[in-house]
């Protein structure tokens, strides 16, 4: 009895001390790094202009669970984001302090296609 009463609270530690660890976010080569706004859903203003968010577009928190966007309104963040093929904003991550640490991320396509991505370190190295 004394056994699996300590099992499962080593095994509740050992699963909470796992939780507290956040794996790293694998942000596609396609993401740019920006300043967005939620103004009134799905108009936000993102880098200092306005855009639109497009029909289903997914926006992850620091915690990489999926937010609403009317719960971010006034809030300015930074973040990861990607567009689809029509200039939308599509998909969101808000950044933790570590991932908006992480220099140098493009912020403007034209960065993107001067800068080399490594897929394998998922990082950017300017040329």
């Amino acid at each position: 009895m004394v056994r699996c009463v300590l099992a499962a609270l080593l095994g509740g530690v050992m699963l909470a001390a796992s939780a507290q660890v956040a794996p790293s976010r694998p942000f596609p080569a396609t993401a740019l790094r920006g300043q967005i706004e939620v103004v009134q859903p799905p108009d936000v203003v993102l880098n200092g202009q306005p855009a639109r968010l497009a029909p289903g577009a997914r926006i992850r928190g620091e915690n990489n669970l999926l937010q609403m966007s009317g719960a971010l309104v006034g809030q300015k963040l930074t973040v990861n984001y990607t567009r689809d093929p029509f200039g939308l904003v599509m998909d969101v991550w808000v950044l933790t302090p570590e991932e908006r640490s992480r220099e140098p991320w493009p912020r403007t396509a034209e960065e993107a296609q001067r800068w080399s991505f490594d897929p394998a370190a998922r990082a950017w190295t300017r040329r």
